[in-house]
């Protein structure tokens, strides 16, 4: 029997996959184990369902795609060739049962064949996840062998629950290797940490956390590895939103394992780290679904001119292309801004007017409309005059149409269904408007890595000291609609991510009518956010995936200033596109 190892060199694979490209992702995985072998690694190791990339959803359901993965894992195994093994996530056939399934799956690849497989137990079903739906929750496992060390592979969710490392330090595991596909929010570096910490402190063994980097749809995923010690300490840092391959190297003495100190890579931060997400959303967004380049209406607002400067850190300034659709209250402070941001960030820049197109729509609608004032009505014309036109060079160019909504707006409804909220992506969906601000203002400071945009100031000033308006009629402001957005940001805040009642918001000093009525819109404009593109998720409570509200709903909280039998109260139909822009 071969003596157990006393040193090991195990490399990280922190990549990033495309979901449903099963054969790019096992050549994305051949080259680097290839890297990997010349680094001198006896393993290297994935993150989550790597072979198929994460999540895959309702794929899983699909025969023809449980078949694919699991050939590709067999072939794998069979052809890789002399090399380090390979520890990698892939779906894997439930046998043995009557009831037929698939599970989360880590396979362990060595010498021509599948030395071990081991699966998934707490399979995640909240906020954005929803595996029980797909997936079948595994055994409770043992650990793994190889070259004579007990390795426990907990994959993600299992480590933040005592019991899948509580149980594999029982059956004797040295060292633990968790591979994840952990999505990014603002909170969540902060908490993996901590729940790593507590599973290092609850089993007395080191801890590998290996996450995935990209974007896939709303998810984005910062990547950020590391490897804590048994002692707690942080021996390896890999970096946030690029991929990287790290090799670790890990020593036995006295009957234990410890992690060499290794790189610890500088983590951004805040607004840094919520930037680097909207970027790296958006450019696999584009990338990965194979668009040439982006098109958005740039404004002269601050919402329109980040979007921009997103999207040429993404993509390059080749690739991003502006158009300003004046009407005639667009000032001519918005027309010299947008210019000027257009001309800092080195995009193409056209300038079409759509006075003719909305006076054509308010002609044929004349008779129509007889008697009536203007109203909201003429001002959504104009909006969706400029989605037409946006969705037309769309159409001519094959680029995609970028929203530039912000969270603030798309809570209460601030949008023009088929106007402003034409698009196919929106990488500031999740962002409030003051953030919005911040992150502006954040920019024009710093040029995060990796950045394809200038250095120095992208966004104008005056685009950030004005008061933001729609310019859909004479003199507008936000406000006109809308408590300034420092209230309404806290009072939303509240409401989505936080659901407190509406007293415990108003005693936060807020005004109880106006956190009735923001209360009100946010349900009202659920029909609206149905229909939005999809957007990088920021918050740890984004729209969609995470709060699934009804449309059709009758609840509202009693509270001080309402009659407390909401069922007889007159139902109120939201407004066609009320306060919209």
């Amino acid at each position: 029997m071969t003596s157990p190892a006393s040193h090991l060199r195990i490399a990280l694979a922190q990549l990033n996959p495309v979901v449903g490209d099963i054969a790019g992702n096992v050549e994305r995985l051949r080259a680097a184990r290839a890297e990997a072998a010349r680094l001198g690694a006896d393993l290297v190791v994935f993150p989550e369902l790597f072979i198929t990339g994460y999540p895959p959803e309702d794929l899983v359901l699909k025969p023809a795609f449980r078949k694919a993965a699991l050939d590709a894992v067999e072939d794998l195994a069979r052809t890789m060739g002399p090399g380090p093994a390979v520890l990698t996530g892939t779906i894997w056939p439930k046998e043995g049962d009557t009831e037929p399934g698939v599970y989360n799956a880590i396979v362990l690849l060595d010498e021509g064949e599948v030395k071990a497989m081991r699966s998934k137990v707490e399979l995640p079903n909240y906020g954005v996840f929803d595996e029980l739906r797909v997936f079948a929750p595994g055994p409770l496992p043992g650990p793994v062998m190889f070259k004579g060390v007990r390795i426990g592979v907990p994959i993600c969710e299992d480590i933040w629950k005592e019991q899948v490392c509580e149980c594999l330090a029982e059956c004797g595991a040295e060292l633990l290797i968790s591979p994840n596909g952990s999505p990014f929010d603002w909170p969540k570096p902060d908490l993996r940490m901590n729940v790593a910490v507590a599973r290092v402190t609850g089993t007395g063994l080191p801890l590998v956390y290996l996450n995935l980097v990209g974007g896939q749809d709303e998810l984005v995923f910062d990547g950020a590895s590391f490897v804590l010690n048994a002692d707690r300490s942080l021996a390896v840092q890999m970096p946030a939103w690029e991929e990287n391959i790290a090799v670790t190297d890990w020593v036995r003495a006295d009957g234990r394992w410890s992690c060499k100190t290794g790189a610890r890579a500088a983590l951004p931060e805040g607004d840094a780290s919520a930037y680097s997400a909207c970027v790296l959303g958006l450019r696999d967004y584009v990338r990965k679904n194979g668009f040439p380049g982006v098109v958005l209406g740039l404004s002269g607002g601050v919402d329109s001119a980040l979007v921009a400067a997103i999207a040429v850190d993404a993509l390059g300034s080749e690739q991003v292309r502006a158009v300003m659709l004046p009407y005639r209250y667009t000032s001519s402070d918005s027309l010299e801004d947008a210019a000027a941001c257009a001309n800092i960030l080195g995009i193409a820049y056209d300038v079409v007017p759509i006075a003719s197109p909305v006076d054509g729509f308010c002609d044929a609608l004349a008779d129509l409309f007889t008697g009536r004032d203007a109203d909201i009505t003429e001002e959504n014309l104009q909006s969706r005059a400029r989605g037409t036109i946006l969705m037309a060079i769309s159409n001519k160019f094959g680029l995609m149409v970028l929203t530039t909504g912000n969270k603030s707006e798309m809570s209460v409804g601030y949008a023009t269904l088929y106007g402003d909220m034409n698009g196919g992506f929106n990488p500031i969906k999740d962002l409030y408007k003051g953030e919005v601000y911040r992150l502006s203002r954040w920019r024009n400071a710093n040029r995060p890595n990796g950045a394809l945009g200038p250095t120095g100031r992208v966004i104008p000033e005056r685009i950030l000291t004005k008061a933001p308006s729609a310019e859909l009629r004479p003199n507008q402001t936000d406000q006109d609609s809308l408590p300034d957005y420092d209230v309404l940001d806290d009072i939303l805040f509240c409401l989505v991510e936080k659901e407190m009642p509406l007293a415990d918001v108003a005693a936060r000093g807020h005004d109880l009518a106006t956190v009735c009525k923001v209360e009100r819109l946010l349900y009202l404009a659920e029909y609206k956010r149905r229909q939005a593109a999809p957007g990088v998720k920021i918050s740890a409570r984004n729209f969609g995936r995470d709060r699934r509200y009804p449309i059709t709903n009758r609840f509202r909280e009693n509270a001080d200033a309402r009659p407390a039998h909401a069922a007889s109260m007159k139902i109120v139909p939201p407004p066609a596109d009320g306060g919209d822009r």
